[in-house]
């Protein structure tokens, strides 16, 4: 069992209030927060070792490089790659998803396709649009049923020798399905294709094992991790990795340079071009720590009580309408009240202390799907509570009385 209380206490920002009130935080979806383990690591690095890393003999430059290089083998550890140097440091998810789908663009050609889900944020949608307006290749959607979740017959029968990658998410983060990515990922490897994961939602709620699972990529954010923002993680497998092309030049990601050719380095440095976020990358280890500590099985159940819990509270609400409802899922609910528009239900409950995101969630095709304009995302983390929940509940209410 989680001691809720003492966790809590890890994170100062929960302690604060925000319109008068105590701060209900339910956004873990856009950005988790911070524990003072992961504050002060940042403050340490600047404090105490800041150099540029890679480049320096002196000492300060290889504390840095160490450090970093120590975040970097945490990083595997934590995802059970097979090697240090398939785990790419970047901005984010997004840079991640760009830095592939750039990298395909020299291995596709017209007839060719691209496999994404009618789940997937806008991050791992418009990467591959550009890439299939650059290539002539045919971009195709797998299909989503009124639960939220993926029609699998339907994924299978767009499968074919003529699918180069499938790119799905682990877990949705408009619906909080968890979709069924290891048997997606056999099914497409039979047809030769490969598979890139966004990761950025599950990482916040599970351990990803890449080699179970078989991917050829996995991306993720920090800052959905307690870790700082601007920071992310590509996982390739080796083969593919050396294979594809560098995402952008400059240096560090080079061997040698003259004016007739330039050589690329070896991995992981060849997708690592330029000075990057070394704080960022140090204390995004620093965050794995603590999540480890506290264990992802003990996460993984506090937080499916908290989802139980706030289903069944919000349910209860006449007029309120769940989308997703997935068998599947993790701590996340969307909901709308018949009659008001989400955002204004976020304003209004906003100035009761609660942080809720409202919008189409940067998923506007599931908006489309379910024919709503967005809705209101509450999502969870480890360091809410029930009571917490308890009171968004009622500032649901008093706006649904508010408004109707």
């Amino acid at each position: 069992m989680l001691d809720i209380q003492k966790i809590r206490a890890d994170f100062p920002i929960l302690s604060q209030k925000v319109n008068g009130k105590l701060l209900v935080y339910f956004d873990n979806g856009a950005t988790s927060q911070k524990p003072q383990v992961v504050i002060d690591a940042i403050a340490q690095y600047y404090q105490e070792i800041n150099a540029n890393i890679h480049r320096g003999v002196h000492t300060l430059s290889q504390l840095a490089t160490d450090a970093y290089e120590v975040s970097r083998g945490k990083i595997q550890n934590h995802i059970n790659a097979k090697h240090a140097h398939e785990v790419i440091f970047t901005s984010g998810t997004t840079h991640g998803i760009n830095a592939v789908a750039n990298g395909f663009a020299s291995l596709l050609k017209v007839g060719d396709e691209v496999l994404v889900s009618a789940l997937e944020h806008h991050s791992n949608i418009v990467p591959w649009q550009m890439l299939c307006e650059r290539t002539g290749a045919t971009l195709k959607v797998i299909p989503m049923n009124e639960q939220g979740e993926l029609i699998q017959l339907e994924y299978d029968k767009l499968l074919s020798d003529k699918t180069k990658i499938v790119t799905v998410n682990h877990i949705s983060n408009a619906l909080g399905t968890i979709n069924p990515i290891k048997e997606m990922i056999t099914k497409a490897h039979q047809v030769g294709a490969a598979v890139l994961i966004d990761g950025a939602q599950a990482t916040p709620h599970l351990k990803p094992d890449v080699q179970d699972l078989d991917c050829d990529f996995y991306v993720f954010s920090g800052h959905k991790i307690c870790g700082p923002t601007g920071t992310g993680i590509l996982y390739g497998k080796e083969d593919w990795l050396r294979k594809l092309p560098p995402y952008q030049g400059g240096g560090e990601m080079i061997a040698t340079v003259s004016f007739e050719k330039t050589t690329y380095a070896d991995l992981p440095h060849k997708f690592e071009a330029g000075t990057p976020n070394i704080a960022g990358g140090i204390v995004l280890g620093t965050a794995v720590d603590y999540l480890n500590g506290i264990g992802f099985d003990h996460i993984a159940q506090y937080e499916h009580e908290l989802l139980t819990y706030a289903t069944e509270k919000l349910s209860a609400i006449n007029g309120l309408k769940i989308y997703g409802t997935a068998e599947h899922k993790t701590s996340v609910i969307s909901f709308n009240i018949e009659g008001i528009h989400p955002y204004d239900i976020g304003t209004i409950i906003d100035k009761l202390g609660i942080a809720v995101r409202t919008g189409h969630h940067c998923a506007q095709p599931i908006m489309d799907y379910f024919k709503i304009p967005g809705t209101i995302r509450a999502s969870f983390a480890f360091y809410n509570t029930k009571e917490e929940i308890d009171a968004m509940v009622e500032a649901v209410k008093k706006a649904q009385m508010m408004l109707s």
